[in-house]
């Protein structure tokens, strides 16, 4: 008899138990996680019998995407059936790949501040930008500035000290930036200011000034991505974790339960009529372990992390959605792909 047919004479025709678990979930203890690294070698359980090898038809019927929360600029989805490798390419890619338009390039006509002009251009570039890239090209290096690749915008501030002793711009905020269009980029935003380039917030500050001082700069916005300068990068955040699965003994019931119910922070278990005691609310577990650090409870509660779902969140910093975000990110990611699928034809040809 074979190795496989022997493993499945002894699980009735199923993987064994301990083997699925250890190649689907990350278990929480005290001490630490046990068994947090994944296994993606298709050959790893053959001596087992078992195959894990990548199948198509497989991974279209166990992969969804499903969203959580959606606002405008914050998104939180779930991604379901893919390896941790995936994901994170993901992730990467939002951080370093999508591209946005930053400020790049700061002329100072005149700075009579308390800031130094680098530091200042430094502030400037970070401002998040409302715009979207996708109407612009990448500038070329060493090439003219044009209507298809820059925008320019226009900074004046001086503050004042009136008469009945009011300060005028006493802080030069972001709104003070002002496009300065080109006849085509008129055309191309339209005549609604709320199209037009901005900075994505009115009130980031970019520095304190006194009476009598002045700051008159120009500033050109460059498309680029986060992998050149973080201040290209389209998120705040870009994150992900592994879903939560806690598992209580059924003999936690009564004044138990109500003692291990207080014990989390996060207040995840509910308690059913009966008594019984169950996590009512997984997604909102941290893995604090304060559930199992009382000895009685330990051998009494499970902590697993199941490995291939996924709770993503992504933060815009405002040039696209997070929706949009992420539905770019997946372009470049499908770009990747043909990239590599290309060579490999080349090398096998």
């Amino acid at each position: 008899m074979s190795d496989k047919s022997k493993l499945l004479s002894r699980t009735n025709g199923l993987p064994d138990k301990n083997l699925e678990n250890k190649r689907t979930r990350v278990t929480v203890t005290n001490p630490g996680t046990e068994n947090p690294r994944g296994t993606y070698y298709s050959g790893a359980y053959t001596s087992l019998g078992y195959d894990n090898s990548f199948n198509l038809e497989s991974f279209k019927d166990n992969f969804s995407i499903n969203i959580l929360s959606e606002k405008p600029y914050e998104l939180v989805f779930e991604m379901i059936g893919v390896d941790a490798p995936i994901a994170n390419a993901l992730r990467r890619i939002l951080i370093a790949e999508v591209p946005t338009m930053a400020i790049e390039k700061v002329y100072i006509i005149n700075n009579t501040s308390l800031i130094q002009d680098e530091v200042l251009a430094h502030r400037l570039g970070l401002i998040p930008i409302k715009v979207d890239p996708r109407k612009f090209n990448f500038k070329l290096p060493n090439k003219e500035y044009t209507a298809d690749d820059t925008l320019i915008f226009s900074l004046k501030v001086k503050c004042e000290k009136l008469a009945d002793g009011t300060i005028v711009n006493g802080t030069a905020l972001s709104k003070h930036l002002q496009w300065m269009p080109t006849e085509d980029q008129q055309e191309m935003f339209g005549s609604d200011p709320m199209d037009h380039p901005r900075p994505f917030d009115d009130d980031i500050p970019i520095m304190k000034l006194k009476p009598g001082q002045t700051i008159e700069v120009q500033c050109y916005c460059e498309k680029n991505i986060g992998r050149e300068h973080i201040k290209w990068s389209p998120v705040c955040t870009a994150s992900y974790r592994l879903l939560p699965s806690i598992t209580v003994d059924p003999s936690v019931k009564g004044e138990k339960a109500k003692i291990l119910q207080s014990k989390c922070p996060q207040k995840v278990f509910d308690i059913e009529d009966s008594g019984q005691i169950y996590a009512a609310r997984p997604l909102d577990c941290t893995m604090c372990r304060e559930c199992i650090r009382d000895p009685e409870f330990e051998p009494k509660v499970k902590l697993e992390r199941i490995r291939d779902h996924f709770i993503f969140s992504i933060e815009s910093t405002g040039a696209l959605t997070s929706r949009e975000l992420f539905q770019e990110a997946l372009k470049i990611f499908v770009e990747k792909c043909n990239i590599i699928e290309t060579s490999l034809n080349k090398l096998n040809n």
